[in-house]
């Protein structure tokens, strides 16, 4: 059963092909002391690391390739692994801790989107905002309805800013998108989000 209210905010991030240069963008504008962020970018075993690096120099969160059993904290982010799902779990004392799943493919990939949000919304319910990025097929469309009619904030990019306009595109056809939005405001609507101003 799906987290209806699930207290503390937590941003989930999909994205793929063009996502790389996309998500630099959007974690330079980011600010510091946002809810925790949890991003699948379909990337190859093996580049997920110097990835995360790279967002992590080109902004104030603080940025990790995710591992087993960390604790979710405002003011990270944590980048699925090459090869491998993420998705959160509820830890003891309200924490939320990552969970990596070295399971099948799902839409195709893993990680998965679908894996993530779905993760997302069964842990942390109505509390979390998803985002949809530029990226090639449906991958993440399923579980963002979910998320949507789980009443989660959840967010698009448009088709004028994405590299491929494939996964938002199914998302928005699916009816699980609240805002359509430009690359260059997808930080502004996460800030706002963090500070209880869109809903």
């Amino acid at each position: 059963m799906p987290a209806r209210l699930g207290g503390k905010r937590v941003i989930a991030i999909g994205s793929s092909t063009g996502g790389v240069e996309s998500l630099l963008k959007v974690f330079k504008d980011l600010t510091a002391n946002l809810p925790p962020i949890l991003i699948t970018q379909h990337i190859p075993y093996g580049f997920s690391k110097s990835f995360a690096d790279r967002l992590n120099s080109n902004s104030e969160v603080i940025v990790h390739e995710a591992k087993d059993g960390m604790v979710l904290e405002n003011g990270h982010a944590y980048l699925a692994p090459g090869n491998m799902h993420l998705t959160i779990e509820k830890g003891t004392a309200g924490v939320y801790k990552t969970k990596l799943l070295d399971t099948i493919k799902v839409s195709h990939h893993r990680p998965s989107v679908d894996v993530l949000f779905r993760s997302v919304n069964n842990v942390v319910g109505s509390s979390a905002m998803a985002v949809m990025m530029t990226g090639m097929g449906d991958d993440g469309s399923i579980a963002m309805k979910e998320l949507h009619d789980n009443g989660a904030y959840t967010i698009a990019q448009n088709q004028e800013s994405c590299v491929v306009f494939g996964m938002p595109a199914k998302a928005i056809q699916k009816g699980a998108v609240k805002d359509i939005v430009h690359l260059d405001d997808i930080a502004k609507y996460i800030i706002d989000f963090s500070k209880g101003r869109v809903k």
